[in-house]
């Protein structure tokens, strides 16, 4: 599976991104979609997951505030991200889970003061 992902961008605090991710070639044995994030020195963490029957499980701290969904299509992904703050400076990538995990290319998200 190869993922794409879009949407990342500049915002001052307390605005809204919203990041996609695409998926293709296998799309159909795709499970789990995800959005990680890393900050330069740290370790990448998880922002949110959906599984392909619409459950999702999110980070304390982006609950209340980023929304994870499922496109129309099978191998869609968004990230809806609202109220942002200067530490959700990152870089986002997504996951698509078949048998294994795969990882988009990432997309940088600068949230200044």
């Amino acid at each position: 599976v190869q993922l794409q992902a879009s949407g990342g961008g500049s915002v001052q605090a307390g605005g809204s991104l919203r990041l996609s991710c695409v998926a293709s070639g296998g799309i159909y044995n795709i499970n789990d979609m995800g959005w990680y994030r890393q900050v330069p020195g740290k370790q990448r963490e998880l922002v949110a997951i959906i599984t392909d029957t619409g459950s999702t499980n999110y980070a304390d701290s982006v609950k209340g505030r980023f929304i994870i969904s499922r496109g129309g299509a099978k191998g869609t992904v968004r990230l809806q991200m609202n109220s942002l703050r200067p530490d959700d400076t990152a870089v986002y990538y997504c996951t698509a889970t078949t048998w294994r995990v795969s990882w988009g290319q990432g997309t940088l998200v600068t949230v200044s003061s």
